[in-house]
C-alpha cells in the first residue's frame, strides 16, 4: 500500500474498514446521528436567537457550542459517509482538501475546550458575584468572550497546521478515517521534532488550562453554594453547573482517549473509532443536555411541540 503510486497531490484515505455486510447498517447509523446533530443544534440556535427571553449571556454563549458542534460534525461525517460507499482502494482526497479538513477538525477540538471555558466564567460570575452579573456580562462582554474563544484557537491551530504543511511529503496514505494534524506530518520523512514539541505544548496548554480553569471555577461555585442558606438558588445553580460539567467531561474523556490511542500504532482501528466518536457523541449529547436539562430552553421546546411538561 505504501508503495502505491499516486499523483503528487492525491492522497489515499483509509477511512473506516467495514465489511460489505456491515457497511449499509453503519452508513445508516452515521447518517441518522449526523441528521440528529444538525437538526438538534441548529434548532436550539434558531430558538435562542428568535426568542427574546433567551437573549441572556448563558444561552448566547451556548450558541457558540452548538455552532462548533455543527461545524465539527460537518467537517468529518459527510466525507466519512461518502467514503463508505466506495471501495477502500479508491478513497482519494486532494492534499489541499486534506489540509482543510485537518484544520477544521483541529479548530473543532480546540474550540470545544475554549467555549466551555468561557461558559464556565459566565456561571462563575452569575453564582459567585450575582449583584455585578448584569454589569459584567454585558452584550459586549459576550461578544469579546466569543471572539476570544474562537480567535485563540484559530491562531494556535493555524501555527499547528502550518508546521505540518511546511514539510515535504514522501508518503501518500492517510492512516485514519479522516485527515488531522497527526496524519499530515506523518506523510513526511523529515524530522518532525518541532511538530512534536509544538503539538505537545499546544495540547498541554489547551487541556491543562481547560481542566484547571473549569475545575477551579466549579470548586469555587460549590463552596459558595455550600455556604449559602438559599436552598432554591443553590439547587438551581448546581443543576446548571452539573449540566455544564457533564458536557465538559464527555468531551474531555472522548478526546483524551483519542490522544492516548495515537501513541499505540497497534490499536489503529480502535483509534479510528475513538476519533469518530469524538466528532459524534459530544455534539449529539450537548444538544440533548442543554436542550432538555435547562428549564428555560426545555419549556420553549415543549411550547413549540404543544406538549405540557410535568416537570
Amino acid at each position: 500500500m505504501e508503495n502505491q503510486t499516486l499523483g503528487k497531490d492525491i492522497l489515499l484515505l483509509e477511512g473506516l474498514q467495514v465489511t460489505p455486510q456491515s457497511s449499509t447498517p453503519a452508513f445508516i447509523l452515521l447518517l441518522l446521528i449526523y441528521i440528529f446533530i444538525m437538526v438538534s443544534n441548529i434548532s436550539l440556535v434558531v430558538l435562542i436567537f428568535m426568542d427574546q427571553s433567551l437573549h441572556q449571556p448563558m444561552y448566547l454563549l451556548f450558541c457558540n457550542l452548538s455552532i462548533n458542534d455543527v461545524f465539527g460534525a460537518t467537517a468529518i461525517i459527510p466525507r466519512l459517509l461518502s467514503d463508505m460507499l466506495i471501495p477502500s482502494t479508491e478513497r482519494y482526497i486532494h492534499y489541499i482538501d486534506c489540509v482543510l479538513q485537518a484544520f477544521c477538525a483541529q479548530i473543532y477540538a480546540g474550540a470545544s475546550h475554549t467555549v466551555l471555558m468561557v461558559m464556565a466564567f459566565d456561571r462563575y460570575v452569575a453564582i459567585c458575584n450575582p449583584l455585578r452579573y448584569t454589569s459584567i456580562m454585558t452584550n459586549w462582554m459576550v461578544v469579546k468572550l466569543s471572539v476570544l474563544a474562537w480567535g485563540v484557537v484559530f491562531v494556535m491551530v493555524l501555527i499547528l497546521i502550518g508546521l505540518s504543511v511546511r514539510l515535504s511529503r514522501c508518503r501518500s496514505i492517510i492512516a485514519g478515517p479522516f485527515c488531522d494534524n497527526a496524519s499530515l506530518f506523518k506523510l513526511s520523512c523529515e524530522s518532525i521534532l518541532i511538530n512534536n514539541i509544538y503539538g505537545l505544548g499546544y495540547t498541554a496548554v489547551l487541556l491543562g488550562s481547560s481542566i484547571c480553569s473549569i475545575m477551579l471555577t466549579y470548586l469555587r461555585i460549590t463552596m459558595v453554594c455550600l455556604s449559602s442558606k438559599n436552598k432554591v438558588l443553590n439547587t438551581k445553580a448546581l443543576q446548571t453547573c452539573a449540566t455544564h460539567l457533564a458536557a465538559f467531561l464527555i468531551m474531555y474523556f472522548s478526546g483524551l482517549i483519542n490522544i492516548i490511542l495515537h501513541r499505540f500504532p497497534d490499536l489503529s482501528e480502535q483509534r479510528k473509532v475513538a476519533s469518530i466518536i469524538f466528532h459524534m457523541v459530544p455534539p449529539g449529547i450537548n444538544a440533548f443536555i442543554y436542550g432538555l436539562q435547562i428549564k428555560a430552553v426545555r419549556q420553549k421546546v415543549f411550547v413549540i411541540l404543544h406538549v405540557h411538561p410535568s416537570f
